[in-house]
């Protein structure tokens, strides 16, 4: 397997890291649009990428050429506050001109195994990504990809032992979300340190099997940076 590739940029806080992962998002769609009319993302859930969004909400750009997919799912009502794309819309989505045909949410709410089999179809035709966001969680994971469980396998995974509530879930594998152009982890906070170390150090976390040919950027704040 192909060695990951990893950039680190550090921020002073979480409100210049969001700030520059905005304008990192905004500048890959102007390129995309340009080049193709079209801009294919992959959306992360929680609390670093919810500042994220709640930029872009008010940002110029070419909305109707937006595609938006996730890369996980909590199994929950479609209304339900928990959902990624729940948070997506509230804070962003809901806010800007992307058709609604264009917002590829997960239908977690079917149970995990027909959501995967369902997401799995409808991303069969693309050929990847202009951009895939990701985060990074306390114990190394990374969407729904979760230590010492199957990170491949399929092209989207049914997850049914999340070791975090609630323990069902659907994820793209490690492999699909190595389809990106560019891929982007947006980590902050201190309780990322020892994450962020064992990651540095090359253990066999989850984040670590997000392999993309042209390598991943890491932006992270001061907070999250081991040592500070």
């Amino acid at each position: 397997m192909t060695a990951q590739e990893l950039r680190w940029h550090l921020y002073a806080d979480s409100l210049r890291l969001a700030e520059r992962a905005a304008r990192a998002i905004l500048a890959a769609a102007r390129e995309a649009i340009a080049a193709r009319g079209r801009f294919r993302i992959v959306l992360a859930g929680g609390t670093t990428p919810r500042a994220v969004y709640a930029r872009l909400a008010a940002a110029a750009t070419d909305w109707p050429a937006w595609e938006i997919w996730f890369g996980d799912e909590r199994c929950l009502p479609a209304a339900d506050a928990g959902r990624n794309n729940r948070m997506a819309a509230d804070v962003w989505l809901d806010r800007v001109p992307i058709p609604p045909e264009s917002v590829h949410a997960i239908p977690a709410e079917q149970g995990a195994a027909a959501a995967a089999a369902a997401y799995a179809r409808a991303l069969a035709p693309l050929p990847g990504f202009d951009l895939v966001l990701l985060g990074l969680g306390e114990d190394g994971h990374t969407a729904g990809l979760f230590p010492a469980r199957d990170w491949n396998g399929a092209a989207v995974l049914a997850v049914g032992d999340a070791p975090k509530p609630p323990p069902e879930r659907v994820s793209l594998s490690a492999a699909t979300l190595s389809r990106g152009a560019q891929t982007l982890f947006l980590v902050s906070g201190d309780s990322k340190r020892d994450a962020v170390a064992a990651w540095r150090a090359g253990a066999a976390i989850p984040a670590a099997a997000i392999r993309p040919a042209g390598g991943v950027d890491v932006l992270l704040d001061l907070a999250a940076w081991p040592g500070t």
